[in-house]
């Protein structure tokens, strides 16, 4: 992509997404993802029901009268995003290729966390780790993220999902929120790994989808091309049976999906590339927010 072109989209996903992160996001964001750390604030009186074991013995001692220690939660957190950056984000048949939609998620996400003063970095992974940005704070490394949002070409077509989660739980050593970005079209097993991941840290996923992966239209005989495999191979879309069966396909990927996230306890929230993505996230949000 030329530099102009990049600097373009750049600033057009800038402007959309802090909007968004700004005056929607805000408020949902800090609740949703509250700081698992607790720091020192005061000390005050103890009152019947607090913790005896929160009382300042030392203060108590001065005083004459017991005082305990009051906590408030640490808000600075480290967000990961990891995004699937396969051959299959390069489709797009209704609205926008998912590859522009989880761009403008991810920066969205982006921009909300450094609105909480948070780190945030991205795993890029295809099969394969393509690409690990680590996570640091600041308004110029988000732009550098979406840059490479934008712009990151991988070396591999396929998808691991499982590969992406062992790396974010092995390189992370403190306790972060993740949001995995993918359309998860992707045979591996990956509950393990998932499970394990969202144990360590706090996981959510995010998918993005089009309309065509899960319906096939009747267009006659149509050639097909696989974006993660390469494989050529012509459809006769006229045909039910041929439907039926690739709407099958769609369905049983997606009961697979989402046993894999309820049984690790993992959040879900899926959009498709021809809708407005806010409410998706906003209901993901609340949803966190209220446990």
């Amino acid at each position: 992509m030329e530099a102009n072109e990049l600097l373009r989209k750049i600033r057009k996903i800038e402007i959309k997404t802090r909007g968004l992160s700004q005056n929607i996001f805000a408020g949902e964001y800090h609740s949703a993802f509250k700081g698992r750390g607790m720091i020192f604030s005061e000390v005050r009186e103890y009152q019947p029901g607090d913790d005896i074991r929160d009382i300042d013995w030392n203060v108590t001692a001065r005083q004459n009268k017991p005082y305990v220690k009051v906590y408030e939660e640490e808000r600075e957190l480290t967000v990961m995003l990891l995004v699937d950056v396969s051959g299959s984000r390069n489709f797009g048949a209704c609205g926008e290729i998912k590859k522009e939609r989880m761009a403008e998620i991810a920066a969205t996400l982006a921009f909300s966390s450094i609105q909480n003063n948070d780190k945030v970095g991205v795993i890029f992974f295809s099969d394969k780790i393509e690409k690990f940005i680590p996570p640091k704070k600041g308004k110029k490394h988000i732009l550098l993220i979406i840059r490479e949002i934008i712009n990151f070409e991988p070396e591999s077509s396929g998808t691991n999902i499982d590969v992406a989660l062992q790396f974010m739980t092995n390189a992370i050593k403190k306790r972060c929120s993740a949001f995995l970005i993918s359309d998860f079209i992707d045979d591996h097993d990956y509950f393990k790994s998932m499970s394990i991941a969202n144990r360590k840290h706090d996981l959510a996923s995010i998918q993005v989808y089009d309309r065509r992966d899960a319906e096939m239209p009747n267009v006659g005989l149509i050639r097909v091309k696989d974006l993660e495999t390469g494989i050529d191979r012509w459809l006769d879309t006229s045909s039910s049976s041929t439907r039926k069966a690739y709407a099958k396909a769609w369905y049983d990927r997606q009961q697979r999906l989402t046993s894999i996230t309820t049984r690790s306890g993992v959040d879900l929230a899926s959009v498709t590339t021809d809708e407005d993505f806010v409410k998706a996230l906003l209901g993901l949000f609340r949803r966190r927010g209220s446990r």
